[in-house]
């Protein structure tokens, strides 16, 4: 069972580890942080703009953080807010024609490394890993939820 942990301990950051040094690489050519990414590919998803707590869901971050990446991003001319006198959380946003082109190429980017870092594994191999990963993340979201029970 420990075994088990640590493989998949040490397998999780290192993917972590390694898809934030790509990200900063490719986020460094448009002067943001490789944190960015993860922000600008999800609402390049949306293409009908996206509010804050959408955003704060599909990126898995919280209120203060996509606050201050929306700031950064908006200062940098990315991404815009619809609604004027609106808060953060009331607005629409959306990406600026920059922002979709760096978004559309992060994308590219990202796929490039998904399918070179799996380019050994066949479809029906990919196909149930992504179901087991959806599986367990699924899993630990509820038990970080709940908390983790007194004796198994």
């Amino acid at each position: 069972m420990v075994e088990r942990f640590a493989r998949f301990s040490l397998a999780i950051f290192e993917i972590s580890r390694c898809w934030h040094r790509l990200a900063a690489e490719e986020m460094a050519a448009y002067g943001l942080r490789g944190a960015h990414a993860i922000y600008l590919t999800a609402m390049y998803r949306c293409k009908d703009g996206v509010t804050g707590p959408q955003l704060c869901a599909l990126c898995g971050r919280d209120k203060s953080d996509v606050s201050r990446t929306i700031a950064v991003l908006q200062e940098k001319g990315f991404v815009t807010k619809e609604g004027v006198n609106q808060s953060l959380y009331r607005g629409l946003l959306k990406l600026t024609g920059q922002g979709r082109a760096a978004a559309e190429q992060v994308c590219k980017r990202a796929a490039l490394a998904v399918e070179l870092a799996g380019g050994d594994l066949k479809e029906e191999e990919r196909e149930c890993f992504y179901k087991a990963l959806e599986s367990i993340t699924g899993r630990l979201r509820e038990i970080s939820r709940e908390g983790l029970p007194k004796q198994p």
